[in-house]
């Protein structure tokens, strides 16, 4: 019996032992779990931005929002401040979700989570507002613009933050600009420029403002202008005929660029006016003669004008004679000018070859007579060698 009652006592001495072991455990986890959990947010501006505070154990105790100002927001499920755009979305003793909707520029700051435990445990959580920029506008461009002027262009945007990106493009091209930023506010305001000395060659070119932003993703702003630039005429005179006949249809083009476009022309032959209206007929910028004769020939100008100035240009024409051109055709003095040419070069290879031979033909004879004189003739060579003969016989004796 005693033995019994020895052992009950050490087994409820054990249970008691393991459950204030496990309960010790219990509130050491629950003291360390019972801590809000926040994340920063953000977005764009004009949108919702839901803020959550969670809890992974919480014994019942109560959340809070509060804002930059550190009003009171939502404690629990209670709302505490009155600004409709402010809603309950979630509360629950683990989690407390707000939205905040119609977000502006002025609700960015650091919003904090409060769990009202002993002591009060904290979280914060960031609100970043990204403000949309404006879309942009190029200015300077009120009238058309001469040729030889300076022109600056300038695009501006507002309401960005952070400040926007600019970029300009002259039609696929892109340009650089001279960026600028100005703080007004909360946002930005951002202006680029683009100088240039424009001439004819700028009408009608397309700059594009391009103003890209990270609330904007992938659809920059752009906006494009197109430039007008006025300038004086520019003529040229273009004839349908090479060699014009007797007897041909023949057609000089007035072709006339310049802005305002210069129209009408004026044909003029000889510096005066046109002397065969029949046979000579303008019509917009062509003159058209019918039938070619003699009498045509001249000189035959074409003049454009407009706002800024005139311009003009001159054709001088010749008439042949279809018979003579037959007989003696333009070709044949062209080959025989060809000819002419070739055989003066040829003639003047050839006397200069002639003069180059001569000289080094000179001076080879006088070396070969030189070398002449110098050589021993045969008479001499063959004593010489019968006393060198005779002079080895004695030096041979008097050794023996």
């Amino acid at each position: 019996m005693m033995l019994q009652q020895h052992l009950l006592f050490v087994l409820y001495s054990f249970c008691g032992i393991v459950i204030k072991e496990a309960a010790t455990k219990n509130k050491v986890k629950g003291s360390q779990a019972q801590f809000p959990i926040t994340q920063n947010v953000t977005v764009v501006e004009g949108s919702t931005a839901n803020m959550t505070c969670r809890v992974d154990y919480n014994d019942n105790t109560s959340l809070q929002w509060s804002n930059p100002a550190q009003q009171t927001l939502f404690f629990g499920d209670k709302k505490a401040l009155r600004d409709n755009r402010i809603e309950l979305v979630r509360a629950s003793w683990k989690e407390l979700t707000i939205s905040i909707s119609d977000v502006t520029l002025s609700d960015e700051g650091q919003y904090t989570c409060s769990l009202f435990t002993m002591p009060v445990k904290t979280s914060k959580a960031f609100l970043t507002v990204l403000g949309v920029p404006a879309k942009p506008e190029i200015t300077g461009l009120s009238r058309p613009a001469q040729e030889g002027e300076d022109v600056t262009l300038t695009c501006t945007t507002s309401g960005s933050k952070p400040a926007a990106d600019i970029r300009w493009f002259r039609n696929d091209k892109e340009v650089q600009g001279q960026k600028e930023v100005n703080a007004t506010g909360r946002s930005f305001t951002v202006r680029s420029n683009v100088h240039l000395k424009v001439d004819r060659k700028d009408d009608g070119a397309a700059y594009t403002c391009v103003v890209e932003h990270i609330a904007l993703g992938s659809l920059p702003h752009q906006v494009t202008e197109v430039l007008e630039v006025h300038y004086p005429p520019q003529v040229q005179i273009v004839h349908s005929v090479i060699v014009p006949q007797e007897g041909q249809y023949f057609k000089l083009e007035c072709v006339s660029k310049g802005n305002p476009l210069p129209e009408p022309v004026l044909w003029t032959k000889d510096g005066g006016e046109l002397p065969d209206v029949e046979r000579m007929i303008v019509e917009g910028r062509d003159l058209i003669i019918t039938t070619l004769n003699k009498t045509d020939n001249g000189t035959y100008r074409c003049e454009a004008s407009n706002q800024l100035g005139t311009n003009r240009d001159e054709f001088t024409l010749y008439v042949y004679d279809p018979n003579a051109l037959t007989q003696h055709g333009p070709d044949h003095a062209l080959i025989g000018g060809v000819v002419a040419v070739v055989v003066f070069i040829t003639l003047c290879f050839i006397i200069v070859l002639g003069r180059y031979l001569a000289r080094h033909k000179g001076t080879y004879l006088t070396n070969e007579a030189k070398g002449a004189e110098d050589a021993p003739d045969a008479d001499t060579a063959i004593i010489n060698a019968e006393g060198n003969h005779a002079h080895a016989e004695e030096k041979k004796e008097y050794f023996i």
